[in-house]
């Protein structure tokens, strides 16, 4: 079918028809509520904060059991984050939970790179997505999706501002993860910052939450609270007229997951991909902001990434040949130096050789010389005892 005919139908105006009876599909919101709930869900939560600010305490609270929990000391050289996956039961609904720490989050002396750890591992979480998602051979249905569906972002009580790395966090932060700032153990804070919690009266300008987390349980009247004691009084932890817990567990869990999940995927995830997809050259428009398929993307980056390829053979091969040709250049210039070598020392021989000879000659003369002397000497010493018998005889 033409491309032309696909648009004349796109275009063409949708009809309203009554159905004569019952026919069944208006139980698909049934049967994707059954599907969901066989598949189970999965919810992953960051938590950013200072060490000792309360964060596991929380976690803790919000879903009222207690999660394993590792003490953090405050002389970490770094920012690593700690993530731990739970499967958790309630009603029949299986949730795959993964809490993410920030262990060694604002306590180094330098904290102008604090954030940078945090965002590297929410890219890389977007990064295993979406490898999975481009292969040929995918399974996302029973993938472990690990990108951050959320981030609970920890402030301190003290102080009646943010300190400049909380800001440079969450804006760093702004466009990779739904973000709810927390004003962690808001019974600590003083009376001057009560206006501030005043003002947070609804749920629509209640942020950030000052929450408070308990997993005590206290004896208030006749019923049992979680709720932290101390000398002065009782803080409930469910108490609306105490903190933001109830309005944080409404809009976190009971009202809102979905929700953040959809927006992790639809806007933080897609924002990552389409970002990712531009650096590898992928575009849906050309450069006439006509249509661009994916397949015509395809066939030009490999068009491209032949060409670069032969290119670079190409470049490969001419180096290889002017490094044979500069080899073998040495080579001749070494073989012509052993050569010069060669004939200097064979010039060297030659002479040392009639050197030699001269010697041998010399020294053959010499020991003619004296072989003759010898002869003439040994012929002397015989004819001088005949001279002496010739004259006794006489």
């Amino acid at each position: 079918m033409a491309a032309t005919d696909v648009d004349v139908f796109s275009n063409e105006e949708k009809r309203s028809l009554n159905l004569g009876g019952h026919v069944g599909f208006d139980s698909l919101p049934d049967q994707l509520v059954s599907k969901s709930v066989t598949q189970g869900f999965c919810f992953n939560i960051l938590c950013v904060g200072e060490t000792g600010i309360g964060k596991s305490t929380l976690m803790n609270t919000l879903f009222n059991t207690m999660f394993e929990n590792e003490e953090a000391s405050h002389y970490q050289n770094g920012v690593y984050l700690r993530p731990r996956t739970y499967d958790l039961l309630e009603s029949n609904v299986h949730l795959k939970l993964t809490i993410v720490d920030t262990v060694g989050f604002g306590d180094q002396i330098n904290k102008e790179d604090s954030y940078k750890p945090i965002v590297d591992y929410i890219d890389t979480q977007f990064e295993n997505y979406l490898q999975e998602e481009l292969k040929i051979k995918r399974s996302l249905f029973n993938y472990h999706d690990t990108r951050i569906h959320i981030c609970l972002y920890f402030i301190a009580p003290t102080g009646h501002s943010l300190k400049s790395l909380d800001l440079v966090t969450m804006k760093k932060l702004d466009s990779k993860v739904n973000i709810i700032p927390i004003i962690a153990k808001a019974d600590t804070i003083s009376k001057n910052d009560e206006a501030v919690s005043e003002i947070n009266a609804s749920m629509n300008a209640l942020l950030p939450f000052a929450v408070v987390g308990s997993v005590e349980e206290v004896k208030v009247g006749n019923k049992t609270v979680r709720a932290r004691q101390y000398p002065w009084g009782i803080v409930q932890v469910e108490n609306e007229n105490h903190c933001d817990f109830v309005k944080l567990r409404e809009m976190l869990i009971r009202v809102n997951m979905e929700d953040l999940r959809e927006q992790t995927h639809a806007r933080h995830y897609e924002l990552y991909r389409r970002c990712k997809l531009e650096e590898m050259g992928f575009k849906d428009t050309d450069p006439d902001s006509q249509p661009f398929s994916l397949q015509e993307t395809y066939e030009a980056k490999r068009k491209e990434f032949l060409g670069d390829l032969q290119r670079k053979e190409e470049e490969m091969r001419q180096m290889f040949v002017n490094k044979v040709k500069e080899t073998e250049a040495e080579l001749k210039e070494k073989e012509r130096e052993l050569h010069d070598k060669f004939e200097q020392l064979k010039r060297m021989h030659q002479e040392e050789k009639r050197k030699v000879e001269e010697k041998r000659r010399d020294l053959e003369e010499e020991m003619n010389g004296f072989n003759r002397k010898k002869v003439a000497a040994e012929t002397l010493s015989l004819s001088q005892p005949l001279k002496k018998d010739k004259d006794k005889k006489n």
